[in-house]
């Protein structure tokens, strides 16, 4: 993992967390991506797996907020994403003329590559590695080569129970300012937005996909389950690991 500059560091530590997580506990998404903006002018990176809430942050950041430059945001090749996320990611890119950053693993590009270098389905026998290789490792490569100070996440705390007491504002464990301007919203609220400035979305939602990650690891879900009780269905996770929960 990289190192932030003396500057960046200064600057996280500069920052009340506490007066900002008061401030903005129950802010508009909108107004917390303006304070980022704002602030932050430089270092400033989302991470997008391309679901709802991540399309309604770049939504935001695209069209509400007067960013000088545009945020890069960063998207996971995991090599294993649905077709429908791969198309959805060609649109909203063209759609706002997006500043896309993608990060896989180095020199393997297709699923039968990965295989043939670690074997069928790794997924089944070692979770974890799958998830470094294809998630955790491009990850903080990606934030290390944005020289990113903050990151947007689009997690929001009604999703698991593992998020309920997130806050708006964290520090991750490189002292990167970690931002989630959607935690006091609701998945009610989240598609209320999209349906009213037609931000669109991966079609997989309409049928049942509440989260959508990796194809061979998502499945809808039933109604009355979490909202990501869809995602490594079976195996007692509910994270992946980039937000060191599991």
């Amino acid at each position: 993992m990289g190192t932030l500059s003396t500057e960046s560091v200064i600057r996280v530590a500069d920052l009340d967390l506490t007066e900002l997580n008061q401030r903005f506990n129950t802010a508009h998404p909108q107004e917390i991506l303006a304070w980022c903006v704002a602030n932050i002018p430089q270092g400033l990176v989302q991470t997008s797996a391309f679901n709802i809430d991540d399309l309604i942050i770049t939504d935001i950041l695209y069209r509400q907020v007067n960013a000088v430059t545009a945020v890069p945001v960063l998207f996971l090749d995991t090599l294993y994403h649905f077709p429908q996320t791969l198309e959805l990611v060609a649109k909203v890119k063209e759609r706002y003329t997006l500043d896309l950053r993608t990060y896989k693993i180095p020199e393997i590009n297709t699923r039968e590559a990965f295989v043939a270098q670690y074997g069928d389905a790794l997924w089944e026998r070692d979770i974890k590695q799958f998830h470094h290789l294809t998630k955790i490792e491009p990850l903080q490569r990606g934030l290390d080569e944005l020289a990113a100070v903050a990151w947007i996440t689009g997690r929001r705390r009604d999703q698991a129970a593992t998020r309920a007491e997130m806050p708006v504002f964290e520090v991750d464990t490189d002292q990167r300012i970690k931002v989630n301007p959607l935690a006091a919203w609701t998945r009610k609220q989240s598609w209320a937005y999209a349906a009213e400035q037609d931000v669109i979305y991966n079609p997989l939602h309409d049928q049942g996909y509440a989260s959508i990650g990796d194809e061979p690891l998502t499945t809808p879900i039933a109604e009355g389950e979490d909202e990501r009780a869809g995602r490594w269905r079976g195996m007692g996770k509910t994270e992946c690991g980039i937000h060191m929960e599991d």
